[in-house]
């Protein structure tokens, strides 16, 4: 199983890239983890526009064998435990996992109705360049809860 993160925007600050590729290189070559980085339209469009085109580029990105989880705001919440059985579920469906991260917007209605899961981090806002770190941290501490590691305390 591979998991993808497609993000909007490729501009973030080199902190973010060096938190995702540090938490990306501790899980398993059999469960590696990727960054595919879709270009962010000009704010100043009309929002339909942007979202057509967030839409459409991150499709672009997209297998229709793969299992498609949209970050949103108004998703599942789920505690590490629950990531980490989510984690494993995926594993057993032998399919590529797919996150998707919105831009400024978020995701648009399209891209939602495209996804198979909806996941919220929290109850927060955060910056659609945080959830990249913060995604990236999730699937490893689940990954450690699921082979007994340490690095989850209870």
């Amino acid at each position: 199983m591979k998991l993808r993160v497609i993000s909007v925007g490729n501009k973030c600050p080199a902190w973010i890239r060096q938190g995702f590729d540090e938490y990306a290189k501790r899980l398993p070559r059999e469960m590696p983890l990727s960054l595919i980085e879709v270009p962010a339209p000009r704010h100043h469009q009309d929002s339909a526009k942007v979202d057509e085109y967030e839409a459409k580029k991150v499709a672009e990105k997209m297998n229709p064998s793969d299992w498609v989880v949209a970050m949103d705001e108004a998703g599942q919440q789920l505690d590490s435990k629950g990531m980490s059985a989510e984690l494993n579920r995926w594993r057993g469906m032998g399919r590529d996992i797919v996150f998707l991260i919105g831009g400024a917007n978020g995701l648009s209605p399209d891209l939602l109705d495209r996804a198979d899961q909806r996941l919220s981090l929290s109850a927060l806002t955060f910056p659609h360049y945080m959830v990249r770190v913060l995604l990236a941290e999730c699937l490893y501490r689940a990954w450690t809860i699921h082979i007994g590691h340490p690095y989850h305390r209870d």
